[in-house]
């Protein structure tokens, strides 16, 4: 804990193609599930200028237009028709449909122990859930700051005062730590796209996001720039169009952005656009759930849970706790506890968290859509069940 260095973390907006695929790969995701909870799902996204592609394979009783989806999500972020047209662009698509053969509906709301103990993973993976007390969020304080800004920078306030900007774009935030804690915001980038060299010169795109992005998205929060952070916008020059016109997409290239900003370690596999019995998804959120309860109950400031599954396998084959000497606390005790509170089973999971409920239960945006952007942890604007810090009593 006497480290003293400076770390960065990096979020984007709607309007970034990893992002606009990622929105495209979740918003089938909830349309399968608002129509058929039971549904498997696992849908990719691709795209490039003017064009789309999109794989998914399923087992379910919906009936969707997945083009439709694609175009709907397009279109809800924005860009001009000279940038990504969602009416006219190519979507390509590979479908394949496993109903027949690999639909299996689960009523795990009414499965005794034992059966629950029969749903397994398909997949092998090991996940990282990770929480620390650098924020109300508990997430760590670059990833949080990075994220308050794009989400500042994509509002519909800025937009409308700016309205020269277009939605791609993206923020990063380093911050100083001494003797491992935050002391200080060290420097702040911006990198936004605009509809035309002309729209705004460089210094006049400086001032207007320093006062309708940096001050509003920082206003409430410990730390603010000083007279030393530095601060850069556009440092290359202007970024003339973005999107998808200017740079290509895919399906789950941002997982650092979408977990812990690099500050802790995560599995790298893609979090969106696969439904709630995929283990590399699930698992990443359980493992979050059970180390921001650990840090909530006072048991450790920082805390990383790692949770290894086998194919084949309900539990975790390894479940690990490090709480990196950060508490009063000792690892094998935390690790202790937490196996006895919360249930790692890949079914008890899902019916504990009410995964396969929530698309339908929520806003018309869905729900793993919106996650897609601004990150899958930390997620205090979001009714985010393995956010709850409902367990900390029993780890006390």
């Amino acid at each position: 804990m006497n480290d003293d260095f400076i770390f960065t973390s990096e979020s984007v907006t709607t309007g970034h193609p990893d992002k606009l695929c990622d929105q495209v790969s979740d918003g089938i995701v909830d349309h399968f599930l608002k129509q058929d909870p039971h549904s498997s799902i696992v849908a990719e996204c691709a795209v490039s200028s003017g064009v789309m592609f999109i794989s998914a394979h399923y087992a379910s009783q919906a009936k969707l237009d997945i083009p439709d989806i694609a175009r709907q999500v397009i279109r809800g972020v924005g860009y001009p028709k000279g940038v990504f047209d969602a009416d006219a662009c190519t979507i390509m698509t590979s479908f394949m449909d496993h109903t027949a053969s690999e639909y299996r509906p689960f009523d795990l709301e009414h499965m005794d122990d034992a059966d629950i103990g029969l749903i397994t993973a398909k997949h092998q993976v090991t996940v990282f859930g990770y929480a620390c007390d650098q924020t109300p969020a508990l997430m760590p304080l670059p990833i949080w700051l990075a994220h308050r800004l794009a989400d500042v920078l994509d509002s519909p306030k800025v937009q409308k005062k700016l309205p020269y900007l277009l939605p791609d774009g993206k923020s990063q935030v380093g911050i100083e730590f001494h003797n491992g804690q935050p002391s200080r915001i060290h420097s702040i980038t911006l990198v936004a796209s605009q509809t035309d060299a002309d729209a705004a010169a460089p210094e006049e795109l400086r001032n207007d996001l320093i006062d309708q992005v940096v001050g509003p998205a920082l206003k409430g929060e410990k730390f603010k720039p000083d007279d030393k952070t530095q601060i850069f916008v556009n440092p290359e020059g202007p970024l003339i169009g973005g999107g998808p016109a200017a740079h290509s997409g895919l399906t789950g290239r941002k997982t650092g952005i979408d977990s812990y900003g690099e500050y802790a370690r995560h599995s790298g596999a893609a979090l969106s656009g696969k439904d709630p019995l995929r283990i590399d998804r699930v698992g990443a959120y359980a493992a979050r759930y059970a180390a921001k309860n650990v840090v909530a109950a006072g048991l450790a400031k920082e805390c990383e849970v790692q949770l290894s599954y086998s194919i084949g396998a309900s539990r975790p084959v390894s479940l690990r706790v490090r709480s990196f000497g950060s508490g009063p606390t000792d690892d094998k005790t935390l690790k202790d506890r937490v196996a006895q509170v919360i249930d790692f089973r890949l079914g008890a999971i899902v019916r504990d968290l009410q995964l396969q409920k929530l698309p339908a239960a929520g806003h018309e945006d869905g729900f793993y859509q919106r996650l897609a952007v601004y990150g899958h942890m930390g997620r205090t604007d979001l009714d985010v069940p393995w956010e709850r810090t409902d367990k900390a009593n029993d780890l006390k």
